[in-house]
């Protein structure tokens, strides 16, 4: 776990993969919770089923779903102890190569892309790739933005 306490720890991260996070099961309950949260019950996240037959021989999780872990798993690789709020500010590129299978493990690899000056304190960029066990394709790949006020 890389902890930064400054601001200009951060801007000294730039370019550097921080490390990689523990492997976490995606397991079926947790996506059938999803799909409560959100509405999405499409078929193929929760009909285990009627999902043996589908293009994937099983349930897969949203990719959103996995989107949304990339906070819980990206803070076990750094953690922000700089001075003032940190805010999400969003994403700026996401993409989803490869499914993620009900009963896989994924994780994150982090890097700090950049920081910026802003009158109201930092932006940070991080890259985040969240990789399936045994695929080639990772499962998501995205850039957040967090606002670190002073």
């Amino acid at each position: 776990m890389r902890t930064f306490t400054t601001f200009d720890e951060l801007a000294g991260a730039v370019g550097e993969e921080l490390g990689t996070s523990d492997w976490l099961t995606i397991e079926q309950d947790r996506v059938d919770l999803f799909a409560d949260a959100t509405g999405d019950h499409q078929w193929i996240h929760v009909d285990v089923d009627r999902a043996k037959a589908g293009p994937f021989g099983g349930t897969i999780a949203h990719g959103y779903l996995t989107l949304s872990l990339v906070p819980f798993l990206g803070n076990q690789v750094l953690a922000l102890e700089t001075p003032g709020a940190k805010l999400n500010y969003g994403v700026n590129k996401v993409r989803f190569p490869a499914p993620v299978r009900v009963g896989s493990r994924v994780r994150d690899t982090v890097t700090v892309k950049e920081v910026t000056d802003l009158a109201s304190g930092k932006q940070l960029v991080l890259g985040h790739v969240v990789e399936i066990e045994g695929e080639d394709k990772p499962a998501c790949v995205a850039e957040t933005v967090v606002l670190l006020l002073p």
